[in-house]
């Protein structure tokens, strides 16, 4: 072979260890000579006989012939193939084998760098197929998706038609919004009825031993509730301004003087009933409620809000059992208001009605929510005043502050009315006399019909409303209507 040299002969560098090398391309008798070696492409070194390796040596992928090489075109290095036998060793990537009788180098040769490297392509996801439904299936599939009940299948093949079909696409959106509406917010405030209910269920499998009566029922759910409202007060709510309302005055006074008030007031059924209360039994205690207040007030006004709440809250239990262990027949003893008087079953009623005012006008100062009383109890109250309205009427009447005509009429004969529709919760129908309390009122007899909210009409007969602000339908005798609009105004106290 030309240019090769054999294993004896003298020249050969590798001695007679080295084998005989086949004819490579890129030697030194190629024609393509060594103008396709990289530069750089191998590692320069010596072995341990002191014989060199790497650029200019057979081994190294240099070019150890004549003249010199400057590297700038590649070439392709045999030893990059595979052969028989021999160690190899990594070169920039690539394992390149080593001839037989040569030492590896103790140091390991540097690795190329990464970026030399072929990269390969980008791992592709798997791609879902979405599965086929005719339109008329996919339409019938907007409800449970917008409630989320599709599957996974079914969720992809719904929106991928959404982007296809406008139709169903407005259809999806009104959907997704009905659902929205579906699901209010529920509220902070417990039901009003909570407690009615929890305490029908618990009498119902053990009856109380002594009942309280159903007239007192009102009084004893108003006070539990504004307990609980006052058992909420921080500290400095105690002293917070609260706006009293009447109808022919008002006061700016503290949470604490409102519950002194009402302690006050109760105080006259406590007395009626033989009972010590706050302000004594005495001849010369007031029996006006605004009179005893301004006492209680003068008395009492530097008890803590702890003082003052618990002597507010043992008076009214207090009432409570008296009048359970009384029986029915207490419900007829009659209570001082002044100088008008009130069976004790009206009595109870009308001091839950104005705790529940009352309690509201705190509630309204401390920004706390606050509802009505129950159904059944606000008919109650309303019920109450219907049946006081023709007294006061004619009191006015009497007063020469009223403006419709009047006629005689027999005690228990029926005569002119008004009939007072009360809308909401707890309302019904009634039919006010006009011309005397003695008379009855009856449909037949009707010249004017108001109709509004009961918690109106009860906010109107405190003193909160005026007869000009209330959201009422009205129809007939316009004169009738005033007349009776301005009694159940007036019929409020301090």
């Amino acid at each position: 072979m030309t240019g090769s040299h054999g294993p004896d002969d003298p020249q050969d560098p590798h001695g007679p260890e080295g084998p005989d090398e086949p004819d490579r391309p890129g030697g030194r008798d190629d024609p393509a000579g060594p103008a396709d070696v990289p530069r750089g492409a191998h590692e320069s070194g010596s072995y341990e006989d002191g014989s060199a390796y790497g650029n200019g040596s057979a081994y190294g992928g240099g070019y150890d012939g004549p003249g010199s090489y400057d590297g700038s075109a590649p070439y392709d290095d045999p030893y990059d193939a595979p052969h028989d036998g021999g160690a190899r060793r990594e070169v920039g990537g690539s394992t390149r084998p080593v001839p037989p009788g040569r030492p590896l180098p103790r140091v390991p040769l540097p690795r190329g760098a990464a970026e030399d490297r072929p990269l390969g392509p980008a791992p592709v996801p798997p791609v879902t197929p979405v599965p086929s439904y005719d339109h008329s299936t996919l339409k019938s599939l907007l409800g449970a998706w917008a409630l989320a009940a599709c599957s996974p299948e079914e969720t992809t093949a719904v929106e991928a038609h959404l982007t296809d079909c406008a139709l169903c696409a407005d259809e999806a959106l009104r959907l997704r919004d009905a659902v929205e509406l579906l699901r209010p917010e529920d509220p902070l405030d417990l039901d009003p009825l909570l407690r009615a209910r929890v305490l029908e269920n618990c009498l119902g499998r053990r009856p109380a031993r002594v009942p309280v009566p159903e007239w007192a029922g009102p009084y004893d759910a108003e006070t539990a509730r504004l307990d609980a409202l006052l058992r909420d007060l921080g500290s400095g709510d105690w002293n917070a301004s609260v706006r009293l309302e009447w109808h022919d005055g008002s006061c700016d006074v503290t949470v604490a003087e409102v519950i002194g008030h009402l302690t006050a007031v109760d105080g006259l059924i406590a007395a009626a009933l033989g009972m010590s209360e706050p302000l004594g039994t005495g001849a010369q205690d007031p029996i006006d409620p605004a009179e005893r207040t301004k006492a209680y007030w003068h008395r009492f006004g530097d008890r803590s809000p702890a003082e003052v709440h618990d002597t507010w809250r043992e008076q009214g239990h207090a009432l409570l059992r008296t009048v359970s262990f009384a029986g029915r027949a207490a419900g007829g003893l009659d209570v001082p208001y002044g100088p008008a008087r009130l069976p004790l079953r009206d009595a109870f009623v009308d001091r839950a009605m104005e705790c529940w005012i009352h309690a509201g006008d705190i509630a309204e100062a401390v920004a706390y929510p606050y509802g009505p009383p129950a159904p059944r109890h606000l008919h109650r109250m309303i019920d109450l005043a219907a049946r006081t309205l023709p007294g006061v009427l004619a009191g006015r009447r009497r007063a020469g502050l009223a403006v419709s005509p009047t006629r005689l009429v027999a005690a228990g004969a029926p005569g002119r009315s008004l009939h007072l529709e009360v809308e909401g919760a707890g309302g019904g129908d009634w039919y006010i006399p006009l011309d005397s309390p003695a008379a009855v009122g009856t449909a037949a007899g009707s010249v004017a019909h108001v109709a509004l909210d009961g918690v109106e009409f009860c906010q109107l007969t405190a003193g909160h409303r005026s007869p000009q602000d209330l959201a009422a339908g009205q129809e007939g005798d316009r004169a009738v209507i005033s007349d009776v609009l301005a009694a159940a105004a007036g019929m409020s106290r301090m």
